[in-house]
C-alpha cells in the first residue's frame, strides 16, 4: 500500500493529467462546428464538475488525520474512477 504522501502525489498527478486533457478538449471543441460545440461544451461542463468533486476529495484527504485517511480512500477512488471514466469517454465521444 502507499504512503499518504505518496498516494497524494499520484492523485495530484492525475488531476494534473486530466486538467489537461480538459483543456486539449476544450480546445477541439472551439475549432467544431456549432451543434458539435454545444454537446462538447455539455459533456466538458460535465468533466468540470467531476474534477472539482475530486479535487475536493483529494483536499478532504489532505486535511484528514492519519487514521481517517485510511477511511476516505475509498471514497475517493470512487470519485477518481468516474472521473477517468468520464474522460475517457469525452475523448472517444471527441474524436466521432
Amino acid at each position: 500500500m502507499l504512503s499518504r504522501e505518496a498516494y497524494q502525489e499520484k492523485l495530484s498527478a492525475q488531476l494534473d493529467f486530466w486538467r489537461a486533457k480538459i483543456d486539449q478538449l476544450e480546445g477541439q471543441a472551439r475549432k467544431a462546428d456549432a451543434d458539435a460545440r454545444i454537446r462538447y461544451n455539455e459533456q466538458l461542463e460535465d468533466l468540470k464538475a467531476k474534477q472539482s468533486a475530486a479535487e475536493a476529495r483529494l483536499e478532504e484527504l489532505k486535511t484528514a488525520g492519519d487514521d481517517a485517511w485510511k477511511d476516505l480512500r475509498g471514497g475517493l477512488e470512487d470519485a477518481w474512477r468516474k472521473m477517468d471514466d468520464s474522460t475517457d469517454s469525452a475523448v472517444k465521444r471527441f474524436k466521432q
